[in-house]
């Protein structure tokens, strides 16, 4: 959810400003409402499509096999989906979090997790997304989606997430 407010309070920034510009000193005060009226709409309707696709975006993960940090290639569709999205928008940039399961030393979890976003950060620049536009960030076992001591959460939390933000 915090996330989601940065994001939302960057594109209401965002959204300000392109208001603003389309207020110039040379309108006429009856054009100025008619101008902020029409930007404000159109900006909170691009607002809350954009939020809504991030949202989509960032509930996707690249899931990987124990103690391995090889892209599989039934992701390279949710890669491709993520590629196409931030070469769309310049001004985002994605965080990859690289994730593990509890198994293992924290040291060797995060190298581990480093391993895995790096992967898919060569994979989407292969896409054509600018490594400028890429962030890595190694979690370890520290942010597991599900807990307990078993396959099924295990292969929940070997993952890579996307988080967006716009600049």
């Amino acid at each position: 959810m915090k996330k989601m407010a940065v994001v939302l309070a960057s594109l209401v920034v965002v959204a300000c400003a392109s208001t603003l510009k389309a207020n110039s000193p040379q309108a006429s005060q009856s054009n100025n409402n008619s101008i902020n009226t029409a930007s404000a709409s159109a900006a909170g309707m691009d607002l809350s499509r954009l939020t809504a696709d991030i949202q989509k975006l960032e509930k996707q993960s690249d899931f990987f096999d124990y103690n391995k940090f090889t892209v599989k290639p039934e992701y390279q569709t949710i890669l491709q989906t993520e590629a196409n999205f931030i070469k769309g928008h310049k001004q985002d940039v994605v965080t990859l979090e690289g994730n593990a399961d509890e198994r293992g030393s924290d040291q060797y979890n995060l190298d581990l997790g480093n391993k895995r976003a790096t992967a898919v950060e060569e994979s989407l620049a292969k896409m054509g997304v600018p490594t400028t536009q890429i962030r890595i960030v190694s979690l370890g076992k520290e942010k597991p989606r599900l807990i307990c001591h078993q396959e099924k959460c295990w292969k929940e939390n070997r993952r890579v997430d996307f988080i967006h933000q716009l600049n």
